[in-house]
């Protein structure tokens, strides 16, 4: 039994208190299909996020699920799931991998299991046969849900939330929907919570909660809706709502509750839940560990990448164009040194101008070889922001619901890391391998191998903290930019910084120690020289950039995982 006393949410909005919902009480029986309906913005969806533990604010009252209050002890993963208004899932996966996958990340099982698993629930759901194997992008607007059912009965939970499962559809899926989440309550003694705008499916549902501004306006049989609101028709409710404020409304339910004792549920719901009988307590499904979750992210990343077109295609452009451009500039090898002739020249007006154009020359090619290197680590830069800028925040959605079925938010974050450092392995190794052997660039390619994979890895792993802190991905895209435009000119390594900002500045700018770091392997060779001669900042000690980049690698990581820590709505 689902138990609400008294239950309010209050949030703070512009320094000023605002009440979401207001004093719910209300027994939800096992086995019964509820629905949750009222105008817009009364607190329906509020409601159910307040039940599945994820709602802001501050609660008030009490939620209790089988006697045990939910304040003192949550949901277990697989007692309750969550279906959005909008179906989530990664359109590149077809219907049968989604749920495969849901299932790995909720249940240990092998893979033959999982797979007739997810067969039998896309059957279940009336999506079996050749829709299963579609691609997600592919399925209309009514597959979709019931794809996103089958993904939450992964787990065959004990209590279903389903937000707005119908908005959208045509009358003739909206029935099925509704028919199917009818049946889905009759299965095992379930629980189904559904919140809809739609009125044309009541007969169907076994108690209807009625809310306005965050206040129970009705609770009970379908059966009694029209008597308690005095309408004909279910289509005038709204319109009957708008009629008297909703504290009246309010104050009418609880007079008439008190009356009839409060039963709020029809009889057809007490022996739907007395006929399947509620699910036990135990034994309780087991997660699997993190690593097997980390196992299972990783390969669904790498699968999702595969069938990318479009990023795979980006990734070979960038991959093949953007170490030709640091090439056209030194083309079969850096600048020549120049040789300043040895002796005393006896025309002192000669001597002079063979040592100026000396120093020009000098400087020339101590502008060109910084100018190559930062080049080369810019553009590094710019493919690190391309890996992860966006990479959390545009499924922070999908990582949402899982998280709220058990998904642990340290094993997400590791498969990031693990899938983005073969992109920074792959990029960097190809950078640098073509620019040192094109460009005959002297020192060891190993050291400039390295600060090459650290600058990648660095903008990578802040671009990722960057996504999993953002809210929307376009915000997560923009600041990753903004990140790698900065580089450059914060760097000092082109304009000179002034003296009071360029300490200040440097300690976070990731291509000012890439470019210090391998400037630092061409030590012993002139080109080393004209550099330092030419260097608008000072050229870091080599192990002090590889420390500093490290750091910039662990800083991205955390605050990666800071984000998905964080609970953010579905």
């Amino acid at each position: 039994m689902l138990e609400l006393e008294d239950v309010s949410l209050r949030i703070d909005a512009d320094g000023e208190e605002r009440r979401l919902l207001d004093g719910i009480s209300a027994r939800f029986p096992p086995g019964s299909f509820v629905a949750v309906i009222g105008p817009s913005g009364c607190g329906k969806t509020t409601l159910l996020k307040l039940v599945a533990g994820v709602a802001p604010g501050r609660e008030d009252g009490s939620v209790r699920w089988r006697g045990r209050d939910l304040s003192d002890e949550d949901f277990h993963a697989s007692e309750i799931s969550y279906v959005p208004q909008f179906g989530i899932a990664h359109e590149e996966l077809t219907a049968a991998e989604c749920v495969e996958f849901s299932i790995a990340l909720r249940a240990s099982a092998g893979r033959r299991a999982r797979r007739a698993a997810a067969l039998a629930l896309l059957d279940e759901v009336g999506l079996g046969g050749a829709p299963a194997g579609q691609l997600v992008r592919t399925l209309s607007g009514g597959q979709r849900r019931r794809l996103a059912l089958a993904m939450e009965l992964a787990s065959r939970p004990h209590i279903l939330l389903c937000d707005e499962v119908t908005s959208g559809l045509d009358p003739q899926s909206e029935e099925e929907i509704v028919e199917l989440l009818h049946g889905l309550s009759r299965s095992q003694g379930r629980l189904v919570l559904s919140v809809t705008h739609s009125l044309a499916h009541l007969h169907l549902y076994d108690a209807v909660l009625v809310l306005a501004e965050g206040a129970t306006a009705f609770f009970g049989p379908a059966d009694r809706l029209l008597a308690h609101f005095s309408i004909d028709r279910p289509e005038q409710l709204y319109a009957r709502l708008r009629e008297h404020p909703a504290s009246e409304w309010a104050a009418s339910w609880r007079q008439g509750a008190a009356a009839d004792g409060g039963a709020g549920v029809s009889e057809a719901a007490a022996a739907a839940s007395d006929g399947v009988g509620e699910v036990g307590e135990a034994p309780r499904a087991r997660l699997p560990g993190a690593l097997s979750q980390f196992g299972t992210l990783l390969s669904r990343r790498c699968l999702i990448l595969a069938r990318s077109r479009s990023q795979m295609l980006l990734q070979l452009v960038l991959m093949a164009g953007f170490p030709l451009l640091v090439a056209i500039f030194a083309w079969g090898g850096l600048p020549e040194v120049p040789n300043l002739a040895m002796g005393l020249n006896e025309d002192l007006s000669q001597s002079f101008d063979e040592r100026r154009q000396f120093l020009e020359h000098a400087s020339e090619v101590g502008s060109a070889v910084s100018g190559i290197v930062m080049f080369q680590v810019v553009l590094l830069c710019l493919m690190g922001a391309n890996n992860s800028g966006r990479e959390i925040a545009v499924e922070r959605s999908i990582f949402e619901k899982e998280r709220l079925a058990g998904l642990a938010p340290a094993a997400y974050v590791a498969s990031k890391a693990a899938f983005l450092a073969a992109l920074v392995a792959v990029q960097s190794f190809w950078m640098g391998s073509f620019v040192h052997y094109v460009c005959d660039v002297p020192g060891s390619f190993a050291a400039q191998l390295g600060f090459l994979l650290l600058v990648n890895a660095a903008v990578t792993s802040v671009c990722l903290g960057i996504s999993s802190l953002m809210a929307t991905a376009e915000q997560a895209s923009l600041a990753s930019i903004y990140l790698v435009g900065f580089q450059l000119p914060l760097s000092g390594a082109v304009l000179a910084l002034p003296e009071a900002i360029g300490p200040l500045v440097r300690p976070f700018v990731s291509a000012y120690w890439s470019w210090s770091g391998y400037l630092q392997t061409m030590q012993g060779d002139r080109h080393y020289d004209f550099v330092q001669s030419v260097a608008q900042s000072p050229v870091a000690p080599a192990t002090v950039a590889a420390l500093v980049l490290a750091l910039h690698v662990a800083a991205g990581l955390t605050a990666a995982w800071i984000g998905c820590e964080r609970h953010r709505p579905l």
